[in-house]
């Protein structure tokens, strides 16, 4: 949604869990949010996700967490999510094929944050090719409450943009003119 004032609004999909103290950007000198102690998620209990369903894509809690942190401008973390995701969904399913566009789109938003406009373009672009490739396959315009039309538009524009370099390490900033709004399929 975008305000009166052009800022963009974004609900958040799960707004009862807290988000990190700071976004991952490898390279940066922000800690490893699992692997160093002085990390967000160090020492938390890493649960598997349950694999993800089109038809109940709105009640699995790692596919919502990885849109807010999309969302947020949280890259690194939605990348982690969704690929975790992948894993018990399946990694040559439908699902999983879906899942690895998004895993893309969220590996382009850490591009960014890297300074690499050349990875940004390249995973945007192959986000792009997936989510064309599974549209073409399932036949419909929705798939886990996501519009493949709004899909492609995002990785199109992600990998057209030109991008700020003085981002802030470790503040998550959304650095995309879009957001992840999931709606439940229409008829």
């Amino acid at each position: 949604m975008i305000t009166a004032n052009g800022a963009l609004t974004v609900n958040r999909m799960m707004p009862s869990v807290d988000l990190p103290d700071y976004t991952f950007t490898p390279g940066s000198g922000t800690p490893h949010p699992i692997r160093d102690p002085q990390g967000h998620s160090y020492g938390q209990k890493r649960v598997s996700p349950k694999p993800l369903n089109d038809e109940t894509w709105n009640d699995n809690r790692a596919f919502l967490m990885g849109i807010d942190y999309f969302n947020m401008g949280y890259y690194w973390e939605a990348q982690d999510e969704w690929e975790r995701l992948i894993k018990a969904s399946g990694t040559d399913s439908m699902i999983g094929r879906f899942l690895k566009g998004l895993v893309k789109m969220a590996a382009a938003g850490v591009k960014v944050r890297e300074g690499s406009i050349h990875g940004v373009r390249r995973h945007a672009a192959s986000a792009g090719e997936v989510f064309a490739d599974v549209a073409a396959e399932v036949d419909r315009d929705y798939y886990c409450g996501l519009e493949f039309t709004s899909l492609q538009f995002a990785a199109d524009r992600a990998a057209q943009l030109a991008y700020k370099h003085d981002l802030e390490q470790g503040a998550p900033v959304r650095v995309f003119p879009f957001v992840f709004q999931p709606v439940l399929q229409r008829s």
